[in-house]
């Protein structure tokens, strides 16, 4: 079965990895971010030699994100930067292909344990199944 793993933060996260703190990101220190990275790439090994990933990626910050709609005549309309500071988006995620739902919140629940500095936003880690076939709606 395969499964989209998600991790979430916000610009202010990504802010405070840049020494920008606020009162629920605390800032980062150099120490703090080669921490989560090493982390990360455990996952991301493990998971390569059990065959499991797929694909694994970090997302660039909220603000170079942009939304693309329709207006009324089918004409694109289109927004850059659609969140504030606190909203949470998906900051990366990984692609598994897992034999069970049980396999795969294990795996969640090593992700959700990356070390990040005190005061951190406590976010999810998510899990969606992906479909493969009708049948999976």
């Amino acid at each position: 079965m395969k499964f989209l793993v998600m991790v979430q933060g916000s610009q202010a996260d990504y802010e405070a990895m840049k020494g920008k703190g606020s009162a629920h990101s605390p800032v980062w220190s150099e120490e703090d971010i080669q921490a989560m990275f090493a982390f990360m790439q455990r996952i991301n090994d493990d998971l390569a030699e059990s065959g499991e990933l797929i694909d694994a990626q970090g997302l660039a910050e909220p603000r170079r994100t942009r939304l693309v709609s329709a207006d009324e005549n089918g004409r694109p309309v289109v927004t850059d930067d659609p969140y504030d500071r606190t909203r949470e988006v998906i900051a990366g995620y990984w692609v598994l292909d897992c034999d069970s739902l049980d396999r795969v919140t294990e795996i969640a629940a090593r992700v959700a344990r990356c070390p990040v500095p005190e005061g951190s936003t406590d976010y999810p880690v998510v899990i969606r199944p992906i479909m493969e076939d009708a049948e999976d709606m």
